[in-house]
């Protein structure tokens, strides 16, 4: 039994109250590691006293908090093809029998990092860029399904995210079918459209093709706890929507015609993707069931998620057996199709304690988004 005393000495420690530690992250540990005292972090973590352990100690703090780069993780398929795939055998997975990228698509799509508890704190866009660059460089991939479950989320993510799809399906000539599963609305249905064939189930949500900004008039509120603007600006409209005062009518038109644009630009967007949609009063931004949305055509047929991944085999003439992938880092588990990757944190979840409108950095811009409730975007480390 070794007896290690515990020492840490931050030469940094005066900005450490500033920091935020998102997680997970991976220490790597190594050789001997010698501590003594306590141990204090800004008040909310502290240890005192002894530790008793048996063996060695060291740490190593990586300057990346994410644990790897993404790989393919094998779940569903040809049985000799996962274990090579998993490093079990040698027998070979080429590009000859070909794989099915399950890509997978959840919560709310904004262009931040979502950090905090029980999250892995990645921003959506990006980690939808690297999913779609790792399938780009994996020639045995060759076909995807998109599988999505979101409300939406803002209007240039989702700009960004349906134009790296369409780049890769172009490119690589791949076979690309969606399936919604809980919901698939907003921005999540703008990035649906791009793909060539759109799954839903009966009790999916879809639609949403509206736009949304939430602006808030906080100016009595902020009056009853004596608090007063003082605002010191150049450019008659440059704090336009802000919490602080009432909007005037003008700028609430500048607004509205941002919205019709933005508006105008989803319901292109489907109709080229969608030329069998003829109902417009679909573009109101109303919600419909998965049902109701195969008779409007916003989708092609009513299935399930193993329907998808048929018809992403049948596309690319693949055989019955041809393995499914995930793209998953080395700390996020993937064992079968509907695993999810944690992206809204768990406490802001359960106790979203943002008061809408006061933290302007937080703010969204413009969104494609089903919002029955604004706390939403709040809820979900917006």
């Amino acid at each position: 039994m070794v007896i290690i005393r515990i020492l840490i000495l931050f030469t940094l420690s005066a900005s450490l109250s500033a920091c935020r530690l998102s997680g997970p992250f991976r220490t790597i540990m190594q050789g001997d590691m010698t501590m003594d005292g306590g141990m204090t972090m800004d008040g909310d973590m502290s240890v005192d006293g002894d530790m008793n352990m048996s063996g060695q100690i060291a740490t190593t703090m990586r300057s990346d908090n994410l644990a790897s780069r993404l790989v393919s993780v094998p779940v569903y398929g040809n049985p000799e093809c996962r274990a090579s795939m998993s490093g079990r055998t040698g027998t070979q997975c080429g590009p000859a029998l070909g794989k099915i990228a399950v890509l997978d698509v959840d919560g709310l799509l904004v262009n931040k990092n979502i950090g905090g508890f029980g999250s892995l704190g990645e921003n959506p866009v990006a980690l939808f860029r690297e999913k779609l660059d790792a399938i780009a460089g994996d020639p045995s991939i060759t076909a995807i399904v998109l599988r999505i479950n979101s409300p939406g989320g803002g209007v240039t993510a989702a700009d960004i995210m349906a134009r790296d799809l369409l780049q890769i399906k172009q490119s690589r000539n791949l076979p690309v079918v969606a399936c919604v599963m809980d919901v698939g609305t907003g921005a999540g249905y703008y990035l649906a459209c791009t793909a060539d064939a759109i799954v839903a189930h009966p009790t999916s949500i879809v639609g949403g093709i509206g736009v949304i900004l939430n602006a808030y008039n906080m100016e009595v509120a902020i009056e009853q706890f004596s608090i007063a603007s003082i605002p010191i600006k150049a450019g008659e409209h440059i704090d336009i929507a802000s919490p602080e005062r009432e909007m005037k009518l003008d700028e609430r038109a500048m607004l509205q015609a941002m919205a019709d644009e933005f508006h105008q630009r989803f319901i292109d967007h489907v109709k080229r993707s969608r030329p069998a949609v003829t109902d417009t009063d679909i573009f109101d931004g109303r919600v419909v069931t998965g049902l109701r949305s195969a008779e409007l055509k916003l989708v092609d047929r009513i299935g399930y998620l193993d329907d998808a991944v048929v018809q992403a085999r049948q596309m690319a003439s693949l055989p019955a057996d041809a393995p499914l992938v995930m793209l998953r880092r080395d700390n996020d588990r993937a064992y079968t199709l509907l695993d999810v990757t944690p992206i809204a944190p768990t406490m802001n979840s359960l106790i979203p304690l943002k008061f809408p409108g006061l933290d302007r950095s937080s703010l969204p811009t413009f969104l494609y988004l089903w919002q029955p409730e604004p706390s939403l975007v709040t809820a979900s480390g917006g």
